[in-house]
């Protein structure tokens, strides 16, 4: 439901502070051996749509859909602006991807919880939407949605 990445490098979207600290604690984003906090950052779905076109996605698996409960505005960013050009692409190199500025699109929060979601149904309907432009904005159908993380908390999407 939102980007994480460890180490040094690129991350467009990288959230500033507040909001990259509280989607950390919120997802428990540390490393597991050292404790190393993880950059967290908003859906990237140029990432996502060059991630499906080299690897042949058929579906994604949108995780921690829960930690965004609380938040009232969830930006989503759906290309870049590079050197004050729009591009919806991902840059061909890592260095051009550093000077990216990310585009958002700002989608309306929830305000409340979603893990005892069983079904898409049981989400709220901006929850619905989010993973609906998520999906429009990749090109790949959602298929399952984690909702916390146990195993009962994991949805999975029927398809038509």
């Amino acid at each position: 439901a939102y980007t994480t990445r460890v180490g040094n490098g690129p991350l467009p979207t990288e959230a500033a502070s507040p909001h990259g600290e509280r989607l950390r604690e919120l997802g428990g984003e540390f490393g597991a051996v050292t404790g190393r906090p993880r950059r967290c950052g908003w859906f990237d779905a140029t990432v996502v749509r060059y991630a499906a076109r080299v690897n042949g996605l058929t579906g994604l698996a949108v995780t921690k859909l829960d930690v965004l409960d609380s938040f009232t505005e969830i930006p989503v960013c759906t290309g870049y602006l590079l050197d004050g050009e729009r591009c919806d692409e991902m840059p061909a190199e890592v260095e051009a991807l550093g000077r990216v500025q990310p585009v958002y699109e700002v989608l309306p929060g929830w305000g409340r919880p979603t893990g005892s979601a069983r079904r898409l149904t049981d989400l709220p309907a901006e929850a619905r939407s989010y993973l609906d432009r998520l999906e429009t904005l990749s090109g790949v159908p959602v298929r399952y949605v984690s909702v916390g993380t146990r195993r009962d908390q994991i949805i999975e999407v029927e398809t038509a």
